[in-house]
């Protein structure tokens, strides 16, 4: 659990990192959004969605409409690192029940 946790910390800090290097456009904002819906797609799929997930989306959207688009990117990327870790948590709990099962 310890290893997941930090991997998830360490993926939203990448994301903040590299978002915030770049201006984005409204292009930038919709290939962003679309590659963070597409991970949450995938995390609903394993019937892992994380709501904070639904909220960055929101919240991307949000600022998409009020044209900030930098704001927007960055939280496109925060869903999608969000989304990323959920399906890894999905994946790797798969198999870790496992260990936990009196034998």
């Amino acid at each position: 659990m310890r290893t997941s946790a930090f991997l998830v910390t360490s993926v939203l800090l990448i994301a903040g990192a590299a978002s915030a290097l770049a201006a984005g456009s409204e292009a930038d904002f919709k290939a962003a959004y679309t590659s963070a819906e597409a991970a949450n797609k995938e995390a609903g799929s394993l019937r892992n969605q994380w709501t904070v997930t639904a909220l960055a989306l929101a919240a991307a959207k949000k600022a998409a409409d009020a044209g900030d688009f930098d704001k927007a990117i960055v939280s496109s990327k925060e869903a999608e690192a969000l989304a990323k870790a959920s399906i890894f948590q999905a994946t790797s709990e798969k198999e870790a029940w496992k260990a936990l099962e009196i034998r």
